[in-house]
């Protein structure tokens, strides 16, 4: 939890809950794992969340909900954008459903902040939005004067409801609900922190992926889930992704999925919903799906940082670029190409990798320079492990930082 933060697509980090699993390639140099397990190993948050291994600390998949930390965001009166569980992930599987109903409870009663969350969980948390229960079952009531009256079924309940209700509790926990307090209340009686919508225009919702397999997996499941805003963070970046080519498994095949425009297709034709794709027609039709409105790309960095091709940074800032989507490049992260940082200005013990577009890797070898050192190659290129302060953010020297429209911190390359 820090007010500040190195991050440099956020303003600040919240961690009501820390723990996670490792899931898929992208987890294995996680900087929140490793912390959790040297310097941060003895804080009551992170306390036996690793195992020791011999490749060091990995997660246990155990979670812990850190509830003094709850009220952070509401102690924080300017407008910030808020990371969510960056060292965990909100819906981890062995993270009970009143856990999540409070953290969103607690976004909900802060509108003035703009909240950041990344699960590599899509599944989950689309069952958790989606869940619904059944209302009070209809009853008669009956009187001594022998008249009845009878009460129809209470409406099917879902989640808002259960997020609402966390809300109503939370309003004199915190204060946000004094009678004394004019500014707390509108002219017509009304709690001004119980004024919101579902799903909270404030909130984020975004799929953390490393490669093309991990796209066609979680990017679908997001599309299918309700946000104000999808967003995607590539990093770290280990393989060629494109997000206008999706295959998302049905039992009818696999139809593509244009993910940065909303739209879907099987053959010629082009769909409202995945669930049209089963059509047999040839029939073109307007796309009207949820569309991905904010990519994050960046290169690995810290201990055994696996280095990203300058390739696939350009082939998604192209594809947003091409869509009209905002773009953010994060970092290159520990590893640079040599054509942008000459080998022969570091000392001669300077670690180097030949590595393709395809991500096949050559190690210390005579064959990395002779690889690498041809700049009309976008095949084969070197890179040189320099850190990521000297590999900066620039691509192609340009910076990007841009945002969600209307997110209030638009901002162009």
């Amino acid at each position: 939890m820090a007010d500040g933060t190195h991050i440099e697509w956020t303003d600040a980090t919240w961690n009501p809950i820390t723990g996670c699993s490792v899931v898929s390639p992208g987890c294995t140099n996680c900087y929140a794992m490793k912390l959790a397990g040297t310097r941060l190993q003895h804080h009551p948050s992170r306390q036996g969340l690793t195992m020791d291994t011999k490749a060091g600390p990995v997660w246990s998949g155990e979670v812990r909900f850190n509830e003094g930390w709850l009220d952070q965001p509401i102690r924080w009166r300017k407008p910030k954008r808020i990371f969510v569980c960056a060292h965990g992930d909100l819906f981890h599987e062995a993270v009970p459903d009143e856990w999540i109903d409070q953290v969103f409870a607690v976004m909900a009663l802060c509108p003035q902040h703009t909240f950041q969350v990344l699960t590599k969980r899509p599944g989950r948390m689309r069952a958790w939005f989606e869940e619904k229960w059944q209302g009070t079952l209809p009853q008669t009531l009956k009187f001594p004067d022998g008249t009845s009256l009878d009460i129809p079924a209470g409406g099917e309940t879902g989640r808002r409801v259960k997020v609402e209700a966390e809300c109503e509790l939370f309003l004199r926990r915190f204060g946000l609900a004094d009678p004394e307090k004019d500014h707390l209340w509108t002219d017509d009686g009304n709690c001004k922190a119980m004024q919101w919508q579902w799903p909270l225009p404030n909130v984020w919702l975004g799929v953390s992926v490393e490669d093309q397999a991990r796209a066609d997996e979680r990017v679908p499941l997001l599309l299918d889930t309700p946000a104000a805003v999808r967003w995607v963070s590539a990093e770290p970046l280990l393989g060629p992704v494109d997000f206008t080519n999706l295959r998302e498994y049905n039992p009818t095949g696999k139809p593509w999925i244009d993910a940065l425009r909303g739209l879907v297709t099987r053959g010629d034709y082009l769909a409202r919903s995945p669930s049209e794709c089963s059509m047999n027609t040839s029939t073109r039709i307007p796309g009207e799906l949820p569309s991905i409105e904010w990519v994050v790309v960046g290169g690995e960095s810290g201990r055994d940082a696996r280095p990203m091709h300058p390739v696939w940074a350009r082939s998604l800032r192209d594809q947003c670029v091409a869509a009209g989507v905002p773009f953010h490049f994060k970092q290159w992260g520990t590893w640079h190409s040599a054509l942008e940082h000459d080998p022969a200005s570091h000392p001669d013990d300077v670690t180097t990798i030949a590595m393709n577009r395809v991500g096949e890797k050559v190690y210390r070898s005579s064959e990395v320079f002779r690889l690498g050192a041809d700049p009309s190659n976008d095949d084969w290129q070197t890179f040189c492990e320099v850190g990521k302060k000297a590999a900066g953010r620039q691509l192609d020297g340009a910076t990007w930082d841009q945002y969600p429209v209307g997110s209030g911190v638009d901002g162009a390359a």
